[in-house]
């Protein structure tokens, strides 16, 4: 049975191979009628049991062939070799086995290459691979920036303790890893889910003996340390304030509100900025000239897309990074067109219902109808919908505007938000959209008035004055509901007002020393003038 050679490519008998490959593949060689070539040497046992003819040749003999076993294929020894030795194999064998094959024959057994070092790298998304490593390669953020402050205690060496707030994709991660690069300190990255309270005492063990040994500083970096439990925040007092640790938390909400207080007193809050679209289009007209050859992208991805999204984007740059990955991948498809193509890049709105842009989207849509703006109402309330607000949450919010905003003006609006409320809840989304837009809409239009909103106030505000919360009840005020309250004289001198006419009697309800105070004013609304508004 003859059997092709892996060098050569000439036939040879399978139990030959090994003896054709010490010959420098000269000898052994099958002719086409089957018996052997006159050049070759007989032997009449197999050569499983025969040394090798000639010593000297093993240095031409490729690694894969002497690790083989003897009388088997070449083939089968080859493959149960690492990828690894086997590239090595072909550079060491270069010169003595290339020279005796004809290069046809060359590309028919070229080995796989190693995966290269950067392959976890070149798998991460776009976002990933155009993160900046930089200062100066960061976008958008004046604290880094050549005059920022930020910036300067970083090159200083005198990084503290911090809190970076700032929306999604607007760079924390970065700076917290270019910091640490930058001053040569130990990075440590963790997270709520993975770092118990364990685990941070262990960082914060190791980084001691980094300090004490080496000199070496620790920065740990906090990712949405919001999320961070109370036990989680504690534990890192001691070694922040101390000094032990450098700690820079990340978070996309308020820190006033989700950071403990001892935790916010030991650290510096920095606010990054929202970027804007021209942030935006940078950072897209960057990736495309870094990684747009990788992508061959048709004309399609030009300036105007790149407008596109980064308006889309709304100052994160992950997701513009993200969105433009996606049209560099649809643009190659065929009869791919523009407008199909941006109809494909579809966009969550940047509407957290647990974060700030709860409250603050909230709090505009409360605003406008309060400002009698009814366009900017339905604005805010379409874009919680859309969002996926809870719709009985933007109800129970019109409930309270009905009697905060409009109040007295037109006592009508009260029953009418509750039985939005009760629509909403009985019918659901998306046919509950109306109901909302029919309440929203007649809130903003009606009169408004606040001397109720504003009466209770001031009555709240009397409490705070000492002494007034704990008044005496005037007597005749006082309920009698036993024997003995009677005896005492509670309610004996009170008059009931539907027994005299007009229910008008000489009676005081206040006690005597808030007698004359006015809580509830005459005016709906205040007397400031905006000096903005035009003369009439």
């Amino acid at each position: 049975m003859s059997f092709e050679c892996p060098i050569c490519g000439r036939p040879v008998r399978q139990t030959k191979i090994n003896d054709h490959i010490d010959s420098n593949c000269k000898d052994f060689i099958e002719v086409v009628d089957g018996s052997e070539s006159s050049s070759q040497n007989t032997a009449p046992f197999s050569d499983f049991f025969q040394p090798l003819a000639k010593k000297s040749s093993l240095k031409s003999i490729p690694k894969a062939v002497a690790s083989g076993t003897p009388g088997q294929p070449f083939q089968g020894a080859k493959r149960n070799l690492p990828i690894e030795e086997r590239g090595a194999t072909q550079a060491s064998n270069s010169d003595d086995a290339e020279s005796a094959v004809p290069s046809a024959d060359r590309s028919e057994r070229r080995i796989k290459k190693p995966k290269p070092a950067n392959a976890f790298e070149k798998a991460a998304p776009l976002a990933e691979r155009m993160r900046p490593r930089t200062l100066d390669e960061v976008c958008g953020q004046e604290l880094v920036g050549p005059n920022g402050v930020l910036r300067g205690l970083i090159e200083t060496d005198r990084v503290p303790s911090m809190i970076l707030w700032g929306g999604t994709g607007t760079g924390k991660t970065t700076i917290a890893r270019v910091i640490a690069t930058m001053v040569g300190s130990r990075f440590v990255e963790i997270n709520s889910t993975s770092s118990g309270v364990a685990e941070c005492k262990k960082i914060f063990a190791e980084a001691r003996n980094e300090l004490g040994l080496t000199g070496r500083k620790t920065i740990i970096f906090c990712d949405e340390i919001h999320r961070f439990s109370k036990s989680q925040q504690d534990v890192f007092l001691g070694p922040v304030e101390n000094g032990q640790v450098t700690l820079i938390g990340a978070t996309t909400e308020n820190p006033s509100f989700k950071v403990q207080n001892a935790l916010l007193s030991r650290c510096r809050t920095f606010t990054l900025s929202k970027l804007t679209d021209s942030d935006i289009i940078s950072i897209l007209n960057r990736a495309r000239e870094v990684e747009g050859p990788n992508y061959s992208p048709t004309d399609l991805v030009d300036e105007e897309l790149v407008a596109y999204l980064a308006a889309f984007a709304d100052g994160d740059a992950r997701t513009s990074l993200n969105l433009l990955e996606l049209a560099m991948d649809l643009s190659k498809r065929p009869g791919m067109t523009k407008s199909e193509l941006k109809k494909g890049l579809t966009r969550t709105l940047v509407y957290d219902r647990a974060g700030d842009q709860h409250y603050d989207t909230i709090s505009a849509f409360h605003k406008s109808i309060r400002g009698s703006d009814p366009d900017a109402a339905l604005y805010y309330l379409a874009r919680m919908i859309q969002s996926g607000e809870d719709p009985l949450y933007i109800a129970r919010r019109l409930i309270v505007i009905a009697s905060e905003d409009v109040g007295l003006a037109d006592n009508s609006m009260l029953p009418l938000a509750t039985a939005a409320y009760t629509a909403v809840e009985k019918i659901g989304l998306p046919e509950a959209r109306i109901n909302l837009a029919h309440v929203t809409v007649a809130l903003a239009l009606s009169q408004k008035s606040t001397r109720a909103y504003r009466g209770l106030g001031s009555a709240f505000a009397a409490l705070q004055e000492p002494g007034v919360a704990g008044l005496p009840i005037p007597i005749h005020l006082r309920n009698a509901p036993t024997r003995l309250m009677k005896e005492l004289g509670y309610g004996q001198e009170y008059k009931y007002n539907p027994d005299y006419v007009d229910g008008k009697v000489a009676q005081t309800y206040l006690p005597d020393r808030l007698q004359g105070r006015q809580f509830l004013e005459d005016r709906d609304l205040g007397t400031r003038v905006d000096p903005e508004l035009p003369e009439p």
